[in-house]
């Protein structure tokens, strides 16, 4: 088990900036990838938003984040972060990490099935 725990969610205008956090405990467990993901109100699926693989770092975003939210890790703090700038109502979700113990494939880095561990979520809100 890998618990998971978001924080940093809030309400805010349109053009500001958020930093979520989400925080790993439990016994360690490798995972090479860690996902951030968001559903909408009344949205049935999780869109993959922005992640990084343990080991090398690499990062991947969706395209209608690139250049405006940046992801990243403290191993040491077993922490990762999305800092979020410029933010536009069409951010407004609800914002999940979520941890996989496979190494995917580019094409697969943002189907939520492949993730073994959730946290339950922060909201973020962006009022025009």
């Amino acid at each position: 088990e890998v618990p998971l725990v978001e924080s940093g969610g809030g309400s805010l205008q349109v053009g500001g900036s958020l930093t979520l956090s989400c925080a790993r405990s439990g016994t360690y467990l490798r995972t090479p990838h860690m996902t951030w993901f968001r559903q909408v109100p009344g949205g049935e699926e999780r869109e993959g938003v922005a992640g990084i693989t343990s080991d090398y770092e690499k990062t991947y975003y969706v395209d209608s984040v690139k250049g405006r939210f940046t992801v990243s890790q403290d191993a040491a703090k077993n922490m990762i972060y999305l800092q979020m700038n410029d933010l536009k109502p069409e951010d407004t979700a609800m914002y999940y990490c979520a941890f996989g113990v496979t190494l995917l494939a580019r094409t697969s880095v943002f189907n939520p099935d492949k993730y073994e561990f959730w946290g339950q979520g922060t909201q973020v809100t962006v009022n025009s």
